[in-house]
Parts: C-alpha cells; structure tokens; sequence
C-alpha cells in the first residue's frame, strides 16, 4: 500500500503467530478497528509474502519459530525482513522477554514491544502510531530519493559542462605528439587542462588543479578555464597570463580557495618552451640521455595574493624529448597499505618508457597507477603527456 493514501484507505497488517487462537482473535479486534489484515504461521510464508506485497505493519512473535530457549531465530528473522523493507514498522510480541531481548529486537528494527497477554487498546495505540512513524519514513525516504535524483542529474548536466570545456580533440603541434588523460574522482572534477593552438607554430598548454573536491571545486575550475581562454594570446607571455589570472579569481574565490597551475607557450619553429609554475607539481622534462629536468620557475598558487608577481622559464626541446604534466591525483594516490605513488615511482616508470609515443606513454602511466591503488583513486587525476619527434 502507498504509504501517501494511508490516511484515506485501511491500514493492511500482516500478522505473524503460530497459534491458531492468537490469530483469530488479532484479525478481529484489527478488523473492529478498521484494519485489514493477512496472517501466516511460518518464518518462510512471512518472507514470501513481504516479497509479494507492500504492508503498513507487521506485527509478529518474536517466538513463533518455536526456538523456544533463546529466541534468536526470531531475531534473524528481523534482519530479513528489514533487508526487504528498511522502513516497514514492526511490532514484536512476546509471552516471555527480558531487557535484553527488548533492546536486541529495536536494534534489529522493532519499533516496539507488546507483552502477551495484551490490552486491546494499548495494542491498537501502539499500532497506530507505529503506522504513522512508518508513513512519515516512507514519505521522507521518497522525498530524499527525489533530491538525491535531482542532484545526480544536476551533476550529470555539470560535468558535461565541464567537458564542454576541455579540448574536444587534441591539436597537432608540428614535430609534437600530445595525449591527455582526465578522469574525475567524483561527479564532477576540479582539474582541468587546455591546449591552445594560435598558428602553425604558436601554441600554449597548461595543467590546473583547485582546491577541494565536488562541485565548489568544479565551479572554480569552470570559472579558471574561461579567464584562461579569455586572455591567453599568441602576444601574452606566460607571466603575464597567470598575473591576470590571478588577479581575477582572487577577487572571486573565497578564503581557503586557490589553484595550483601550470601554463606554457611552446613555438614548434624553433622548439622553445617559455612557461610559468603557478604552484603547481612541477612537470617532468625527460631528456633523450634519461637525464629528468623539473620545471619549477613561477611563482605562488593562484586567487590567494592579487598582487602576486611571477617569473618566466625557458627551456630548449629535443628530439626524444619527453615532457610529463600531471596532477597530484596521479603522484599522491595511495595503494591498500598507505603507500603513496610519489613521484621517484612515476620518473621510473617514465624513464622505462620514454621511447613510447604520447599516447602509448598515457596510457602506460595510468595502467601503473590505476593498478598500484587498484582502482581507488582519492582525488581526481589529470595526465598530459608531450613528446617531441
């Protein structure tokens, strides 16, 4: 019965009692109160019947299923029930309890005990007011089932935003290979990455992260790829993307708020890479003679300090060259035993595969971190992977 028309139709009770007298005379004082009911007389037809209808109460012996010493079969028999119906209310009689038996039945899900022999109408009170506890349960299970709906496809629409905003495919950068891996840990993610091609030998990529996790994360990553698309020109150096940047989310983001970030400008003519660290794990720079080179020039996170100044680095690519971008997803996740990835591990396994391409390389470090954490993973993961011809 829907719990909603209740009120407007008689409560359906399903009796559970293996004494033929006792069911008799329950059916007819419910019924005299304006109750319908069913009875069985066994655990298994119980069972049977709560999978086959929906009731507004059981009302049941804790000893009918003749464990007549400890009354636990009684017992289980309650957590089989809840596991059909979380919010069916039950009533438990007994002819013989303790305390402990009472306060064992509620924390299995009774709602409340009734002494044999019973009074008619302190049975019926009760009964009444277990029936209306468990509508108001079912009406607020409903109403949380609708918002939680509700959210997941706000979510949903949210992160088909969010990947509205990344590239839809990745550029070809003449004498470059380039391969991207974004996967959130939640609904929604506060990492991001963009590459931006402005000619046929300019163009710029960056890597962010922002603080927190869930959609104020995802918010602030939104608002950051938009500045970041709004400024960013063939003409604006990378210091002077993360200045204006910066000065614009630290008039948005609250306290506690802020993006690590790393952006770069990278001219495949001559193969020069100009770029600033905002903060940001520093990328991993793979030389052909496996010697590894940090990018770390920059300055502090963003959206913290408006006047922040940074600085600019500036390095030559080589043929073999291999250039890692990633997120703390990737370095800080954890294994079963606490141990984090760290980044001795990823330079490893960058070094072994250096002679991959960038896509065969992505997929080669995330294979090795999805499987060091064994599908885990705590905060969302971001890779970007350069390699040069």
């Amino acid at each position: 019965m829907n719990a909603n028309t209740m009120t407007a139709t008689m409560p359906l009770a399903l009796i559970a009692d293996d004494h033929p007298d006792v069911l008799v005379a329950l059916r007819l004082l419910l019924k005299s109160a304006g109750f319908q009911t069913e009875s069985v007389t066994s655990p298994a037809r119980l069972l049977e019947s709560l999978a086959q209808r929906s009731y507004d109460l059981v009302l049941m012996d804790l000893n009918y299923t003749r464990d007549t010493t400890s009354g636990m079969e009684g017992l289980d028999l309650l957590g089989r029930i809840r596991a059909l119906d979380q919010t069916l209310p039950i009533v438990a009689m007994t002819a013989w309890g303790s305390i402990e038996l009472a306060v064992e039945a509620m924390r299995r899900g009774v709602g409340d005990f009734i002494q044999k022999p019973w009074d008619n109408e302190s049975l019926l009170q009760t009964l009444r007011a277990q029936i209306e506890a468990g509508r108001k349960r079912r009406l607020e299970r409903q109403q949380q089932k609708q918002r939680d709906e509700a959210q997941a496809r706000e979510l949903s629409a949210a992160l088909e935003i969010q990947k509205s905003l990344l590239p839809h495919t990745t550029p070809v950068l003449r004498g470059c290979e380039l391969a991207t891996a974004w996967q959130p840990v939640r609904s929604v993610s506060g990492d991001f990455f963009n590459i931006l091609q402005f000619d046929e030998r300019k163009s710029a990529f960056c890597i962010g992260d922002v603080a927190g996790k869930g959609m104020p994360a995802a918010l602030v990553m939104s608002n950051a790829q938009a500045l970041i698309k709004a400024f960013a020109s063939e003409q604006c150096q990378p210091r002077e993307l993360c200045t204006l940047v910066n000065r614009a989310l630290g008039a948005q983001l609250s306290s506690g708020k802020f993006v690590t970030f790393f952006y770069a400008g990278y001219d495949s003519g001559n193969r020069k890479l100009r770029y600033t660290n905002a903060g940001h794990n520093p990328p991993m720079l793979l030389r052909r003679d496996g010697s590894c080179v940090l990018l770390e020039k920059g300055g502090t996170v963003l959206g913290v300090f408006g006047d922040s100044q940074f600085e600019q680095g500036e390095v030559q690519l080589e043929s073999g060259d291999r250039l890692l971008l990633y997120t703390d997803g990737i370095t800080e996740v954890v294994n079963a035993a606490g141990e984090e990835f760290g980044e001795e591990r990823l330079l490893t396994i960058l070094r072994a595969n250096q002679r991959l391409s960038a896509n065969a390389l992505q997929e080669r470090i995330m294979a090795a971190v999805t499987e060091f954490c064994g599908r885990d993973f705590q905060d969302d993961a971001t890779l970007l992977v350069l390699a040069v011809a």
